[in-house]
């Protein structure tokens, strides 16, 4: 039985992620001519091409993909068996790498990562802020070992750890007039209304654009972005409404800066924290430790949002 070659593997792993065969020797030092001859062996090896060479990017072949996924979930499972074997029980060391969305930034860095990292000094924690689509793309990537995503789409390569109820609420004002109805808010209700909005990459903005779909509503922002930051900033000195669960915003409905306001539609108000992981890539030690740990401490994802208690 022949074996692949592990750093032809890697060599062709690198080409994938950063796109061409020159980037891929930068990134791992290694001279680009040695990577084509170690790639063409390989292709031999398997009697077909795994990548098509052009001057302006590369492009993995379906064959070149299959290997891939090869190198990938032997990587996976070699990590999961490494970090088991060493220090198992007391979780000396090890390394973990998720990706976040920028509205759990306060919830989970001022608290329960720092505790966390409190607890095993010697775990080394990589995070990636990213929004919902790039997270999935990280899991398929085998970039990282499990993202927190919100409103992000089911899919049956995931795998589901933790599933909270956070709806996604209409933001408002402190004495904004859609704070003075009492009452969950039509769709259509805000249609008029300045506002701001996320890109469709997040999971915000992903089920916003499903709302407008049906309910026949198109809503025109004056401000759209990718940064959670802009959109509070933008409510908050009064220049309109926005959409976000409420628990981003909560330091700034303490504070009379912002009201929540929920609406009445089925798709916002069902709207999910989770942690979600790929399937068939196990998890190592300290990153399922850093799911139960978060599972206890994260306020998006011990429990459903809290009730709205407007001041």
């Amino acid at each position: 039985m022949k074996l692949f070659n592990p750093r032809s593997l890697e060599f062709l792993n690198a080409i994938d992620r950063y796109g061409s065969l020159r980037k891929a020797a930068n990134k791992l030092n290694v001279d680009p001519s040695a990577i084509s001859r170690s790639i063409t062996l390989l292709e031999d090896q398997v009697s077909t091409p795994v990548w098509e060479r052009n001057n302006a990017s590369s492009i993995i072949t379906p064959a070149g993909k299959e290997l891939l996924s090869y190198y990938r979930t032997m990587q996976a499972s070699e990590a999961a068996t490494l970090s088991r074997i060493q220090d198992y029980r007391e979780l000396r060391t090890g390394e973990i790498n998720i990706a976040i969305g920028e509205g759990f930034i306060t919830d989970l860095i001022t608290s329960s990562l720092q505790s966390f990292l409190e607890q095993y000094p010697g775990i080394q924690l990589s995070v990636e802020m990213a929004g919902a689509k790039e997270a999935l793309q990280l899991l398929e990537d085998d970039q990282i070992d499990f993202a927190v995503t919100y409103a992000s789409p089911n899919h049956i390569n995931q795998v589901c750890h933790i599933e909270t109820l956070h709806p996604l609420d209409v933001i408002a004002p402190y004495g904004h007039p859609l704070t003075t109805l009492n009452r969950p808010i039509e769709f259509q209700e805000v249609e008029n209304c300045s506002m701001a909005l996320i890109n469709q990459s997040t999971g915000m903005g992903r089920l916003v654009a499903l709302a407008e779909e049906t309910e026949n509503v198109t809503l025109t922002p004056r401000l759209r972005t990718n940064s959670v930051a802009v959109l509070k900033h933008f409510v908050s000195s009064g220049a309109g409404i926005s959409f976000m669960p409420r628990l981003t915003v909560k330091n700034e409905v303490e504070t009379n800066l912002i009201t929540i306001i929920e609406t009445s539609n089925v798709i916002l108000s069902h709207a999910k924290s989770r942690v979600i992981s790929k399937k068939g890539r196990e998890l190592t030690v300290p990153a399922q430790e850093l799911i139960n740990h978060l599972q206890l401490s994260a306020s998006f994802l011990k429990n459903d949002a809290p009730i709205v208690l407007n001041k």
